[in-house]
């Protein structure tokens, strides 16, 4: 009887460990599917960031559209014709501190051109002083010279200006300015290069 006794209580041992060998199978089967299933809305998630930068890019392709004879180059070839200054300007969107500009009290007769490609941008008589700390004009040499699309970095919404030929930053412009436009683009000497009416040609010196 012992013997017996002592087989089941064996027998028992036996199918409770089969059972606690189950359920942690199932369990880390659960765990796969739980897992798998956390990480598609992730794949989704990382997703969307391409899908804006490739808008972007396609918005950017366009305005190179829009004029002839665009300047495309990479950014190893705008290292290597622009000043680090104007680099961090034209190509990086920066902005120089105000009342530092070469063209900020400039007051020649003649164009200014974008420093990267030699654009024609604005004419001196379009200039007028702002008192902000940058060049300032109320309207542009000509009305495909440069482009403008909504910047909304510093937390806020502004208006950037490009180049039309190159795609270089400029600067930003606002609905204050004086009449006949009511436009003021503010724009930062680095981008500009100044051709007097002679052609002589003035780079910004900065």
């Amino acid at each position: 009887m012992k013997k017996e006794g002592g087989t089941m209580s064996q027998e028992t041992r036996l199918n409770a460990g089969n059972r606690w060998i189950l359920i942690i199978v199932v369990a880390i089967a659960l765990m796969f599917v739980v897992a798998s299933c956390q990480r598609e809305p992730v794949a989704a998630t990382c997703s969307i960031p391409e899908i804006e930068d490739a808008t972007t890019v396609a918005d950017q392709s366009c305005d190179a559209e829009t004029t002839e004879e665009a300047v495309e180059k990479t950014e190893e070839q705008w290292c290597e014709v622009l000043t680090p200054e104007q680099y961090e300007i034209l190509r990086k969107k920066g902005t120089e501190r105000p009342f530092s500009g070469q063209y900020v009290h400039h007051h020649e007769d003649g164009v200014y051109r974008c420093a990267a490609c030699g654009n024609p941008l604005f004419s001196s008589e379009h200039k007028f002083d702002s008192g902000t700390g940058w060049p300032s004009f109320w309207e542009q040499v000509d009305p495909n010279a440069v482009t403008t699309r909504p910047d909304h970095s510093l937390g806020r919404v502004r208006t950037e200006v490009l180049c039309a030929k190159c795609g270089s930053h400029l600067g930003h412009v606002f609905e204050d300015g004086p009449n006949p436009t009511g436009m003021r683009y503010c724009i930062n000497s680095l981008a500009l290069e100044f051709e007097g009416e002679e052609g002589e040609t003035e780079a910004s010196e900065e």
